[in-house]
């Protein structure tokens, strides 16, 4: 007895194969997670406070305004 026609076999077939692999990603994924959490973090190293260190900085510099000449008269012919 077939409840479904062929299209409705193949969407039930296609759907199923969709959670198949959406469930094989996550459970990459998980696996990866876990891996990483079993391996020991490096072990913090303290740092002294060192002296501070201080920059020279220039101030900007004004820019000067351009100097235009007079205005010319143009003539359109």
């Amino acid at each position: 007895m077939n409840f479904l026609s062929i299209q409705g076999t193949g969407a039930a077939w296609t759907f199923g194969l969709l959670l198949f692999c959406l469930a094989i990603v996550h459970l990459v994924k998980l696996a990866k997670i876990g891996l990483r959490s079993r391996k020991a973090p490096p072990p913090k190293e303290e740092k002294k406070p060192e002296e501070p260190v201080y920059y020279i900085v220039e101030r900007k510099k004004k820019r000067t305004k351009p100097e235009y000449s007079e205005p010319r008269r143009i003539s359109f012919k």
